[in-house]
């Protein structure tokens, strides 16, 4: 894995990150998105064209082979300290730059929609672009060029191609990609598979182009995956790495410090599908010296299968009731709408402090454009909460260019999977489920889908600070850094950092952001 974090974050990728993202568009509409970019915001927007402007270049065959040379020779002496620090600096750059992609969405939503029929006739063939000669072949791959660098070239070129819809070159190269890829090999093998499997998926939904141009979300074929097979993969993520773990920590801790002094707490959880997230804070909430405090437990659900969280619940009040504390849970099994999130609705009663709790939910509100969550986040604000604790992948899986979101999920999974293979055997059948059942779904989900069919729209910090600020929130800071160190000393694997930033606590590998977690006070809070 050391080879494709490597890869993408050698320098020459920045620019060819930004060519591959605008190149199949003409430079008169480049020029004309910048203009309108700029009066809507007042934010400079270079980064979405070409130095001079003018002209939109793609990295010529050439530049691909100094390339290749460079990482290898890179890769020689990677064991250096110097080197290694280098780089790095490097993968932080990089992460600031494809986070341009994401300016767009603040204020214009999701442009893939809209520019999908453009895209049909502005791309024409890849061929065009001289897809072909970006790859090396396999003869090439067999002389001295890596394996793993040759799959990246493929799983690049062949998003190129899925991009421009030129579905036949598309078809060959994956044809060549499922040669390399496979779930039961290294890291960089696993995860080009998953990302294989969601092209295979948004190549047979371009087989279904509305007349408009637009994709026409439909069934494929594509296995489904059953509810207790999703819950196991969680569950088993849960148990082997500290991504969830972290984000129920940093919430629980959150709430417990801002629950002091109040006898009555009332939790809204959204999106609630299980409640491995509260036996720790009932623990911590029975030892607080003041006594344990009342507890309401409202989860809103739009899961249909509600026995299993139903048991879950109920022995969670027995634990609660041996604790001394008496638990309340309710459950409201809607989906979550502006509508649902008032009052009446929630059964909120005086005196209780509120706590609007979201462990990986909020980013299913983003949608096509910014209406939906700003919507939900109003009716929050409204509830008046003393706190909302957030906890979200921090990645720009949502930025308005299909290829600009690729790059991005590559880079973004080739982490998770790196760190997966330092924690697990390649034989282990847990690790498979958390890939197969867990990571493979999301990663599908962003590369194949478009419209109201794509969920996973995980997004970085900076959006959120920006999007809560904006629906009358402030962050505040969260004080369980030492706590956080001490859990990722349980799982015995050093690869896993943490760091804290302007008030938001991330959880990353090697380096590269993972998770981040966040509390949230209304505004003017702190002033009345």
């Amino acid at each position: 894995m050391e080879g494709i974090n490597g890869w993408l974050s050698f320098p020459l990728y920045e620019s060819f990150n930004h060519d591959f993202a605008i190149r199949r568009f003409c430079p008169a509409r480049v020029e004309l998105e910048q203009v309108e970019l700029e009066e809507a915001m007042n934010y400079e927007v270079e980064s979405f064209s070409p130095d001079d402007g003018t002209s939109t270049p793609h990295l010529a065959a050439s530049e691909v082979d100094d390339f290749v040379d460079s990482f290898i020779n890179m890769d020689d002496d990677g064991d250096d300290k110097d080197d290694h620090n280098s780089r790095k600096q490097q993968i932080f750059h990089l992460q600031d730059e494809i986070e341009a992609f994401s300016v767009v969405n603040d204020d214009f939503g999701d442009a893939s929609m809209m520019i999908e029929g453009d895209e049909l006739e502005m791309c024409g063939s890849c061929e065009d672009f001289g897809v072909h000669e970006m790859v090396p072949s396999v003869e090439e791959a067999s002389h001295g060029v890596d394996q793993g660098l040759h799959l990246v070239h493929l799983l690049l070129a062949c998003a190129e191609a899925v991009g421009c819809r030129d579905i036949q070159l598309a078809t060959s190269m994956l044809g060549q990609i499922w040669a390399s890829a496979t779930p039961w090999g290294d890291s960089l093998q696993r995860v080009s598979y998953c990302f294989a499997t969601g092209l295979k998926s948004r190549l047979s939904l371009l087989q279904n182009v509305n007349g408009n141009g637009t994709i026409a979300n439909c069934a494929f074929d594509a296995p489904l995956i059953a509810r207790e097979e999703k819950m196991e993969a969680f569950q088993l993520l849960y148990q082997a790495t500290p991504y969830i773990a972290f984000g129920f920590m940093a919430a629980n801790e959150a709430i417990c410090q801002a629950a002091q002094g109040k006898d009555s707490l009332h939790i809204i959880d959204l999106g609630m599908e299980h409640t491995l997230q509260w036996p720790s804070l009932i623990r911590t909430l029975a030892s607080r010296p003041e006594g344990p405090p009342t507890l309401r437990i409202t989860a809103l659900t739009s899961d249909q299968d509600l026995l299993e969280l139903e048991a879950g619940m109920k022995s969670l009040v027995q634990d609660a009731l041996s604790l001394g504390i008496a638990l309340e849970f309710h459950m409201i099994a809607e989906t979550v709408t502006p509508s649902l999130l008032t009052r009446e609705n929630l059964n909120l009663r005086e005196r209780e402090a509120l706590f609007i709790n979201s462990v990986m939910h909020l980013h299913k509100y983003v949608k096509e454009s910014r209406g939906s969550l700003k919507a939900i986040l109003q009716a929050i604000r409204k509830l008046g909460p003393a706190l909302l604790t957030m906890v979200e992948q921090d990645a720009n899986h949502n930025g308005p260019f299909f290829l600009g979101r690729f790059l991005e999920s590559l880079h973004y999974y080739s982490a998770i999977f790196d760190s997966l293979e330092a924690s697990l055997p390649r034989n282990s059948p847990q690790r498979t489920k958390i890939e197969r059942l867990h990571f493979a779904e999301e990663i599908r989900n962003i590369v194949a889908y478009e419209g109201s069919d794509r969920t996973e729209r995980h997004e970085r910090a900076d959006q959120w600070r920006r999007q809560l600020g904006r629906a009358g929130f402030q962050v505040m800071g969260l004080k369980c850094l030492s706590q956080a160190r001490m859990m990722l000393s349980v799982y015995g694997c050093d690869g896993y950092t943490l760091a804290s930033e302007r008030g938001f606590l991330l959880l990353g590998w090697k380096g590269r952001p993972i998770m981040l977690a966040s509390a949230w006070q209304l505004h003017n809070a702190s002033s009345s």
